[in-house]
């Protein structure tokens, strides 16, 4: 009869110690996270006059958790305003080589001619 009371006080108190360090975890996870930092810029953003899909897609990046990188051609390198983003990457460099390929890729999927100038403007 002791045992099985040990026992149930045994289990209640470690369920107690589960839920106690369920939101110790979750906290250092949200510490490790990337959202809303800019990250490490590599050149001054430069967007068109109007807000288009490369001033959203640069929000989208540092609003990302996870690695993430933001690239884009030069004002005025090219006619037409090239971007491109990757996020929540496996790791930094990972998404800087997506994202240059996207940028790059714009023109092809436009059928416009590019010289694929893009730069890595900002990655985390």
């Amino acid at each position: 009869m002791k045992l099985k009371n040990m026992r149930l006080a045994l289990a209640s108190v470690l369920a107690g110690l589960l839920v106690a360090a369920v939101p110790g975890a979750a906290m250092a996870k949200d510490k490790g996270s990337l959202a809303g930092n800019e990250g490490k810029k590599r050149y001054p953003l430069q967007f068109q006059q109007t807000e288009g899909s490369c001033q959203g897609g640069y929000k989208k990046y540092v609003a990302a958790a996870g690695h993430s990188a933001y690239a884009q051609t030069h004002l005025g390198a090219v006619e037409a305003f090239y971007c491109g983003a990757s996020l929540n990457a496996p790791s930094q460099a990972a998404a800087e080589k997506q994202a240059l390929e996207r940028c790059n890729s714009v023109g092809k999927k436009y059928k416009m001619k590019t010289t694929g100038n893009c730069a890595i403007y900002a990655s985390k």
